[in-house]
């Protein structure tokens, strides 16, 4: 019996791939006339780039729109790379996507004294622009008049131009390019800390000029450098100069950013369409399935509709409604907008893409179903997608009560002949995936659609994104500073090694590698200065760097000798050590294992708590950190399984420039090796003083100040003494040959060795010292969903709401808080770094806290030390390992884990000070808000209900800031959380009984005010004296909550219709 019909012979396999071959060439030709027609009839033929609309604007470029164009053209590059006979077509379309990408470098290149100002100040006006004249590359608008600031452009080219160099374009052509492109990273590298206008060119959903930190920018700068990290711009034919180097720090911070962010897009957007192709094609900025499925899931929940996505809620884009002849909305007017947003059919596109990158075959078809619903025909008889869906005129209102009722109609600007070219150019990419002639790895050469740890693993001679194993192992070198303390550590059992044993290995300070990176992008003819003086972070400090024949190891930021004081506290140094090997552990990301250097200061063995430090390198010892698989061993044996980063660029500056401009870390020499064990060392003793005011002497002649500091015996009266002269006559003011300023240092360092904190505070605020890196604290607080406010209690408290730079932090602490309190002008620094860590490691405790008020945070816990603690000292006075420590106790205390003997009074203190409010809260005020047409009264101020109800929703961010800004008119905290409980009884009362309503306003004040009354009847107290309520405020919470509700019941029924005979009113329970 023959088998014919189940197998297939020779011939016929030969036949079925010609045939195939013939099909797929015919696909080909298709889609090449497809792009001839709609992508490169358009392209300029002088720069190259490409308009947003075929016909209207025709004379503008826009980036990001070419950027995709090009995208496309180089996609049919890339399937046409597949055949053998091209006829030439290859090579067009890949050198049309070269003379594109080569057109945005140089009209940016054009742009590069901004870059350079960008890297110093991220403001909107330093940002590069993203429209140009099509003809001439020139600029279109000026900084003013465009919302040019939008990290996702520049990250978008740097992404593609990886993936088309990987492909095998050749764009870069010179090393002025190659350090223009390298500015380009220093451009894009702080987007976690830059509030831009986001893909859609406005800012925050209110369109009032206002930019925002928006996730799919941070997550677009994740992606570009992941991608361009250790990328050769001249390719497989390129030298060691001309490879980009990323600072991994600064990536891992955009990392953390964007996934505390998602899934939300920033504080005014609950979610964004932008977040699609953050998330998934092109930038694939994410690998967290949980992530990436939640932050899917809820754009297609508010976003999706049947004509396209939403690009956000009450967007105004393209409506009827807008006004265009206005620049901004109106105050309350995105209220106008809502159930009638555009519907753009890209998203659909996105979607198919993401389909096909996840095999999920099921999404591509019924997303390809609803896409060719929504397409047109041009003139060609080619398929076009349509900008976007808008509902006409005489639709709005039908729309709005029942929406997805109407037909929409197709943007006006694609009418017959008119393509928008970004969407133009996904179908293209998403059609030749979905008919089998572009396969995603070609789509996508350096694999971003896999985690890192899948990767192809890059070959060379620099660090690259590789994931990291299960298991890894965090290397550890003890270094000593000299042989007498690694003599005296010999003792413990702990081997050390000291500089001179690990030569030629170098130790540095991480602030000379900031040097040698400083050479990293100079183009003296560009006016290009190279890499920024950003401090090198924990993950750069674990490489091993080769440069200038040199091989190098740098020790953390940590152990470096800092201006601020913390450095002088044993206990909180260890914990950071502790903290650094568990941050390094869990993100590093590269090649080859992380090696640690600690090195250990003869002034650390001073130090009363210095046998923590042995209990912690024993512990090191053992293999373990809390979990962490640790190894401790000599640096030479190490070296092989480190990660290497070869700095090839410094073999273009004078060497011998270099070797004069670096001072590495030098092994102190004494005579013998005397200390053998601890009790042999001289230690620092605990110091103490009675504590004196000096305060008088403002007013006094200077000669009676300095008597006066002359015969001074306590530091702390030499300090405040030292502080009025130099706030008096100036830092460079000299008597007894020895300028004020040289008396503060010396008397600071003096301070430090004994830790008399006091003083050390008090000299460093007068020195005007900053703690290191203390933007990205910030800006963690900020992308948590909370504000900040710093300032001395009863003066200008200042809002920070965005990240600032550290020179825009020192300003405001130094201008607006240390002239009421020395103290407070550091304190609240140490403040601020505690909880920027804190709420990374344990974000249950800021629960229920929007505002940080640090100020008040520091009331906080002076009121728990003052009524907790056995102690007399103020917070000045204790060690900072003691103030984190009270910062933790103070944060922990909550409705839900109270202190077991805490009486109310001080509960609603710290509380109200912490400005922590119940689950729902602020829904419970929306409810309030939304039954009361004259608004909610607090201490004077009035919150309206129009236009707040119209203007933003009650899940929205801006609304409970809004709140918060109303609560924190209160001076006193008990009072404040008085009053959070009377809004939670309004609340409850009007839940409960939904025909209730207000005819004027809630004036919680007079409602709490005749709570207090009918506690003090019910106790046959004098009601005159309702100012002192101390009484009511130490009644707990069971107590209370009847007078509130009776207030709260009297006020209601005050205030509604009377009611029918047999109608029940106020259910309260």
């Amino acid at each position: 019996m023959s088998c014919t019909g189940s197998t297939i012979t020779d011939e016929q396999d030969q036949y079925l791939k010609v045939v195939n071959y013939e099909d797929t060439v015919r696909q080909l030709d298709s889609y090449y006339g497809i792009v001839k027609r709609q992508l490169l009839r358009h392209q300029s033929p002088t720069i190259g780039l490409f308009p947003k609309l075929s016909e209207k604007h025709a004379n503008r470029a826009h980036i990001r729109d070419s950027i995709y164009c090009a995208a496309a053209i180089w996609s049919l590059y890339q399937a046409y790379r597949r055949i053998d006979d091209d006829r030439g077509r290859a090579y067009e379309l890949g050198q049309s996507a070269v003379k594109c990408m080569r057109g945005i470098l140089i009209s940016w290149i054009r742009q590069a004294h901004k870059v350079e100002s960008f890297k110093n100040n991220q403001s909107p006006q330093n940002s590069l622009h993203i429209v140009f004249d099509l003809e001439t590359g020139d600029t279109v608008y000026e900084d003013d008049e465009y919302a040019h600031l939008q990290i996702d452009v520049p990250s978008l080219y740097l992404l593609y131009l990886v993936q088309m160099i990987t492909s095998g374009l050749q764009i870069i052509y010179t090393m002025d390019e190659v350090t223009f492109v390298q500015n380009l990273v220093y451009y894009v590298e702080r987007a976690y800390r830059t509030p831009d206008y986001g893909m859609w060119e406005r800012g925050s959903k209110y369109h009032n000029g206002t930019p925002e930190l928006h996730a799919s920018s941070i997550g677009m700068a994740k992606a570009a450098l992941e991608a361009i990290n250790g990328c050769n711009l001249f390719g497989d034919k390129g030298a060691s100069w001309s490879v980009i180097y990323v600072d991994i720090d600064a990536h891992n911070r955009n990392r953390s950013i964007l996934e505390t962010l998602l899934p939300r897009e920033s504080s005014s957007k609950n979610t964004d369409a932008s977040l699609i192709p953050c998330i998934s094609y092109p930038c694939f900025a994410t690998h967290d399935d949980c992530l990436y499925s939640t932050t899917k899931n809820k754009a297609v929940q508010w976003l999706k509709a049947g004509y396209g996505f939403k690009r956000f809620l009450w967007d105004g884009y393209g409506t009827v409604l807008e006004e265009n002849n206005r620049k901004y909305y109106e105050k309350g007017e995105i209220k106008n907008f809502d159930k009638i947003e555009c519907e753009w059919p890209i998203f659909f596109i996105y979607m198919i893409i993401d389909g096909v990158f996840k095999g999920n075959s099921q999404q591509t078809d019924a997303y390809q179903k609803l896409l060719h619903q929504r397409i047109m025909r041009d003139r060609y008889g080619d398929l076009v997608v349509p900008q976007y869906y808008y509902v006409s005129h005489d639709s709005v209102e039908a729309e709005k009560q029942d929406p997805g009722s109407q037909i929409r109609i197709p943007s006006s600007d694609c009418g017959p002949g008119t393509v928008f070219l970004w969407g133009q150019a996904l179908y293209v990419i998403s059609q030749l995936l979905v008919d089998g002639l572009l396969h995603i790895n070609e789509l996508d050469p350096i694999r971003r659609y896999l985690p890192s740890y899948n990767r192809p693993r890059k070959t060379g001679r620099y660090s690259a994104f590789q994931g990291t194993a299960s298991d890894l192992v965090v290397q550890v070198v003890l270094i000593a500073e000299s042989m007498r303390l690694q003599a005296m550590m010999a003792t413990y059992g702990i081997q050390t090694q000291t500089p001179h044993e690990v030569e030629p290995v170098q130790i540095w300070p991480p602030s000379e590698l900031v040097k040698v990176y400083e050479y990293l992008g100079v183009n003296k003819k560009l006016g290009l200065q190279g890499r920024p003086p950003r401090p090198i972070g924990a993950l750069g400090t674990s490489k091993v760097y080769r440069v200038c024949g040199l091989t190098v190891l740098c020790y953390p930021l940590t152990l470096e000798v800092s201006d601020f004081y913390l450095s002088h506290d044993m206990s909180l140094l260890i914990d950071d050590i502790k903290s650094e090997l568990q941050f390094v552990g869990k993100y590093w990301r590269l090649y080859g294992r992380p090696t640690v250097c600690l090195l250990v200061r003869e002034e650390h063995m001073r130090d009363a708590n210095f046998k923590e430090m042995i209990d912690l390198f024993a512990m090191l010892k053992g293999g373990r950190c809390q979990g962490l698989k640790v190894r401790i061993g000599r640096l030479q044996n190490l070296l092989s399984s480190s990660c290497v980063e070869h700095l090839d660029f410094m073999h273009m500056f004078p060497a011998e420039d270099f070797h004069q401009k670096i001072n590495m870390f030098s092994q102190l020499e004494h005579k013998s090796v005397g200390y053998q064990s601890l009790t042999d060392i001289r230690q620092a003793v605990r110091f103490s003083e009675e504590r004196v005011e000096y305060k008088e002497f403002s007013d006094k002649p200077i000669w009676e100040v300095i008597e006066a500091y002359r015969n001074c015996d306590t530091m702390l009266g030499q300090s405040q003494l030292l502080g009025i002269l130099l706030n008096r006559d100036g830092a460079c003011f000299t008597f007894d040959d020895e300028s004020v300023r040289d008396r503060i240092i010396k008397l600071n360092k003096q301070a430090g060795v004994i830790r008399h904190w006091s003083v050390v505070r008090y000299c460093s605020s007068l020195l005007e010292n900053l703690v290191d890196s203390i933007s990205p604290f910030i800006t963690s607080l900020l992308v948590n969903g909370k504000q900040l406010t710093v300032g001395v209690i009863g003066y200008e408290e200042i809002l920070i709401d965005v990240p600032l730079t550290p020179r825009e932090v020192h300003q405001i602490l130094y201008t607006k808080l240390q002239p009421y309190d020395v103290y407070q002008a550091v304190l609240q620094q140490e403040i601020i770094v505690y909880l920027g860590k804190l709420i990374t490691t344990h974000k249950h405790l800021f629960s229920g806290i929007l505002k940080i008020r640090i100020g008040w945070v520091i009331r906080a816990m002076q009121l728990y030390m003052d009524n907790y603690m056995k102690t007399t000292k103020t917070l000045d006075e204790l060690s900072p390992s003691d103030v984190r420590k009270m910062i933790i106790k103070v944060m922990s205390v909550g409705d839900k884990t109270p202190h077991e003997n805490m009486h109310p009074i001080h509960h609603r203190q710290i509380y109200g000070s912490l400005c922590r409010v119940p689950d729902n809260f602020y829904e419970r005020v929306w409810i309030i808000l939304s039954k009361t047409p004259r608004g909610i009264v607090v201490a004077g101020h009035r919150l309206p209900q129009q236009p707040t109800l119209s203007d933003m929703t009650k899940h929205e961010l801006n609304f409970s800031l809004l709140v918060e800004q109303l609560l924190n008119r209160l001076d006193r905290p008990e009072y404040r959380h008085i009053i959070v409980e009377m809004i939670m009884i309004v609340s409850t009362i009007l839940q409960r009984n939904t025909e209730l309503t207000f005819d004027g306003e809630v004036d919680l004040d007079q409602l709490v005010a005749n709570a207090f009354t009918l506690f003090q009847k019910d106790r046959q107290e004098d009601c005159e004296k309702s100012d002192d309520m101390k009484t009511f405020y130490d009644t707990t919470h069971n107590i209370t909550v009847r007078y509130l509700a009776r207030s709260a019941v009297n006020y209601i029924l005050s205030s509604v219709p009377p009611a029918n005979d047999n109608q029940e009113f106020c259910n309260v329970s």
